[in-house]
């Protein structure tokens, strides 16, 4: 073997090693910190691709999932609104039926009127009020409302319900006297088979919307699952994995030291 002050072999080999142990330790302190194996294309280059098109999916999703949040809210106002309505018909109902009786006095049908015309005015307060986000579904200017429900532009059309006191034919009637009465009363009649049926058609489609939005709820928490199988560190194996490297370091350090040294055994010979 020779002996050279110049090239220690020893020392080379000893600092490969050294590197490659730091370098490994490095990578493991990385994996450990943000606590994903793959964290850019040099680490996987296919994985990294394909768990990055998954987490464009995901936030493709969380968009459709606030347009969903977003229809759910504007159709449960109205459906809100809806159900007060439907409740005040209700009322303006029974001072029909009360108005249609014969020989009620002027003074009665005075009441019966005043408390009639409230409720109908409740009735445009709650129309008025009953807006979203700028949208209305159930006043006479109502539009179709479409809600995004999936990320390559699929929508869901929730018909306008317009139940307002003019729509309903209900604006003009009044109870001034047992003929008049009789005919609001088959006007509100009709106003609630009308209101019950804009109802069941905004239930139907809310009904639509809530099953869409947890439907994409799951799909987005899948993908997510999905990207963690692809680039999560299993952080048990990589706490072993430091502490088998840093153990490592050290013998390497040391036997750097000890390559180090060994061209001072040459003084021996000339002595």
């Amino acid at each position: 073997m020779v002996m050279s002050v110049n090239t220690n072999q020893g020392a080379m080999v000893a600092l490969q090693s050294l590197s490659a142990t730091t370098k490994s330790l490095g990578n493991t302190q990385l994996r450990i910190t943000t606590g994903l194996k793959v964290n850019g294309p040099k680490d996987n280059a296919a994985t990294f691709a394909i768990a990055q098109n998954m987490r464009g999916d995901i936030a493709g999703l969380g968009a459709v999932k606030t347009n969903l949040s977003l229809g759910q809210s504007i159709v449960n106002v109205a459906i809100d609104a809806g159900k007060a309505i439907a409740d005040l018909l209700v009322e303006m109902k029974a001072k029909t039926i009360q108005a249609s009786q014969a020989g009620l006095d002027t003074n009665s049908y005075t009441a019966l009127n005043e408390e009639f015309t409230s409720l109908r005015s409740q009735i445009d307060s709650i129309i008025t009020s009953a807006d979203f986000n700028g949208k209305n579904l159930i006043d006479a200017t109502a539009t179709n409302l479409k809600v995004l429900s999936t990320v390559d532009g699929s929508t869901i059309t929730v018909t306008k319900q317009s139940i307002d006191t003019t729509t309903l034919a209900i604006h003009t009637a009044a109870l001034t006297d047992s003929s008049v009465a009789a005919t609001a009363l088959t006007a509100i009649s009709a106003a609630i088979i009308s209101v019950s049926n804009a109802l069941a058609s905004l239930g139907s489609s809310a009904k639509r919307v809530d099953i869409q939005a947890e439907f994409t709820s799951k799909l987005q928490d899948i993908l997510k699952q999905g990207v963690g199988n692809l680039v999560d560190a299993d952080l048990a194996e990589e706490s072993a994995n430091l502490q088998a490297l840093q153990i490592k370091q050290q013998l390497g350090v040391q036997s750097l030291a000890i390559a180090n040294a060994g061209p001072q055994s040459i003084l021996a010979l000339f002595h």
